[in-house]
């Protein structure tokens, strides 16, 4: 069979999720109501951040990076897969399945630094608390978090470029609900060993590092913690870094189970539901996780109330 270049391919056929038939209309209300939970919990955040002069430090600076970034990334998928629940509307282009894919693997890039970036400042805080303000200033800050989204525009283009080269023949069904990058080179017969060494070598340079900052962090903050004599001190100092560290700990377990698992062990079946935990439900937690376990945001929302 005489192979079919990417440039000669329209469309490729996102399936969803057609195991549940009778659940489409279900789901989408439930993909609805939790889209609209995303764009009103993590605007809130940002709206506190800007309006309450208390939020004006680094921490919540990277914070609304954070919700703006969450924001962003559940608008390159949940829109089509409610698309596709509510109309059914499966086919997608293939220029718009590359953008999807690109923007997608662009705003996990930018998670992972600005998490390693929440992190460092968490060390900074706890460890530093003397030197905080003088090493976490307002232009560090800025310049550390420009730098995150024009690297993050870096990461994924030798991807991208590698994926629009290949050849597709046979089918064109995506089994997920959005172009992902690791699903979309399984429709490919041509080799995708060049993706597999690109994805290695983006991993030990990007998720390797990120990593290893995150966890130094909070090595060195447990350890700063545990010094910590009185109890009292103790529960303030872990306060300060708990409701980070929760996002941590989900963001960085939902990864390892999409991404990290052994091979023999991966199905798309189940990378869709791992899919759906880090596109969906960590979106949605953050807020409430920010807003629930930290008294500077509530007393910031509580605030905006009274005045109301």
């Amino acid at each position: 069979m005489e192979e079919e270049n990417l440039t000669s391919v329209t469309e490729f056929i996102i399936l969803g999720f057609p195991e549940y038939p009778e659940l489409q209309i279900p789901l989408f209300l439930l993909f609805l109501l939790i889209y609209l939970i995303i764009l009103m919990g993590n605007l809130t955040i940002i709206a506190l951040t800007c309006l309450d002069p208390r939020l004006h430090t680094p921490m919540y600076f990277f914070l609304c990076n954070l919700s703006f970034l969450d924001i962003s990334s559940t608008s390159v998928t949940l829109p089509k897969l409610l698309d596709i629940l509510l109309k059914k509307s499966q086919r997608i282009s293939v220029k718009r399945c590359l953008t999807q894919m690109y923007f997608f693997m662009y705003l996990t890039t930018v998670e992972f630094i600005i998490i390693s970036i929440m992190a460092y400042d968490r060390y900074v805080a706890i460890c530093h608390p003397l030197r905080y303000a003088v090493i976490m200033n307002q232009r560090l800050c800025v310049l550390m978090a420009a730098g995150t989204w024009i690297l993050g525009l870096l990461e994924p283009v030798a991807h991208s470029v590698l994926v629009s080269c290949f050849s597709y023949c046979g089918s064109k069904e995506i089994n997920h609900f959005f172009c992902d990058p690791a699903a979309v080179p399984k429709l490919s017969c041509s080799s995708t060993s060049a993706i597999e060494i690109v994805s290695y070598i983006l991993g030990v340079f990007l998720a390797l590092p990120c990593f290893t900052l995150t966890l130094t962090s909070y090595v060195c903050i447990i350890s700063s913690i545990l010094r910590i004599r009185s109890t009292e001190g103790r529960r303030k100092a872990f306060s300060t870094c708990s409701s980070h560290l929760t996002v941590v700990i989900l963001f960085y377990g939902t990864m390892t189970c999409l991404y990290m698992r052994p091979t023999s062990m991966q199905s798309l079946d189940v990378n869709k539901i791992f899919a759906l935990l880090y596109n969906v439900l960590i979106p949605m937690f953050n807020p409430i996780i920010y807003s629930l376990r930290n008294r500077e945001v509530k007393g910031a929302l509580q605030k905006a109330f009274n005045r109301k």
